[in-house]
């Protein structure tokens, strides 16, 4: 497994044991290093003093906080870790809530968390509650100089940790909201026929990033001498009217109940109980 990111203890109750954390996933993509245009050698990042106009050694770096205009406090590791919470080795379940009141915007980082030696009987227990409770806990640690309210919810092999933004965190924006008034019936039937034509299981695999493998085939190109092709514009589509674009989509999608024009509310009910036969 990946290198531990915060191993201590989790606490519920009087029930305590050690975890581990384990990083859950990683973003991945293409990253390219500066080089002198003239010569395509490589160029490297130099820290510079601006009072001494010279530059200095990463070994004469410094944390430091500005509290006014250029004026700093040194801040030292060490009474960085002497000011940690208790949160920074005992992680607290505060609380546990249902699953469905976690708006998912609040959800950051994903974590493994994983029981440490002595303490497998105690993690299956809460591992199995959580699985048959319909709810999550919400806990409280500190790691990577910050602590962070988080959501421990049951997977599929194991307890996971999210970490989440707080409430001031998550923007809010006025203009973000939508007149339903707009929809009219016979709309809302067809795009939820749409959806449904369109519906299928949550396979995560089969999904791909086309722009980083673009990224690694032109890399290939170049490395070869050969030409960059460039990627085909989309062709835009005509504005149209929202029902027609409906009848349309419907008519394109591939499952056995998508091909029938539908056009009222009442006749979009009654193809759902076929559509339901032909998939089983």
């Amino acid at each position: 497994m990946a290198s531990t990111v915060w191993k201590g203890h989790l606490t519920f109750g009087l029930v305590s044991f050690p975890v581990r954390l384990y990083s859950a996933a990683r973003s991945e993509s293409i990253s390219f290093n500066q080089l002198h245009k003239a010569d395509g050698s490589r160029v490297k990042q130099v820290l510079f003093c601006a009072a001494e106009d010279k530059p200095i050694p990463r070994s004469e770096i410094v944390k430091g906080y500005e509290y006014e205009k250029d004026r700093y406090v040194v801040i030292e590791d060490e009474e960085v870790k002497k000011v940690a919470p208790q949160s920074a080795k005992v992680m607290e379940i505060l609380e546990f809530v249902p699953t469905d009141q976690v708006d998912p915007i609040y959800l950051e980082t994903s974590y493994y968390m994983a029981p440490d030696e002595a303490g497998e009987k105690p993690y299956a227990l809460l591992f199995d509650a959580l699985k048959r409770s319909g709810k999550v806990g919400v806990a409280k640690i500190a790691m990577h100089n910050r602590e962070h309210i988080v959501i421990l919810r049951p997977g599929k092999n194991g307890v996971l940790m999210h970490t989440m933004f707080y409430s001031h965190e998550i923007r809010k924006v006025d203009e973000f909201r939508t007149d339903l008034s707009l929809v009219k019936d016979k709309e809302l039937a067809l795009a939820s026929s749409l959806i449904e034509a369109l519906a299928g299981d949550f396979e995560p695999e089969k999904y791909k990033d086309n722009y980083r493998e673009n990224l690694l085939q032109m890399i290939e190109a170049k490395k070869q001498g050969a030409e960059v092709v460039a990627t085909p514009e989309p062709q835009q589509a005509k504005v149209i009217d929202i029902m027609e674009a409906l009848k349309a989509s419907l008519a394109m999608a591939k499952k056995p109940a998508a091909s029938a024009t539908v056009s009222e509310p009442a006749a979009v009910e009654e193809a759902r109980p076929e559509r339901k036969r032909a998939r089983g």
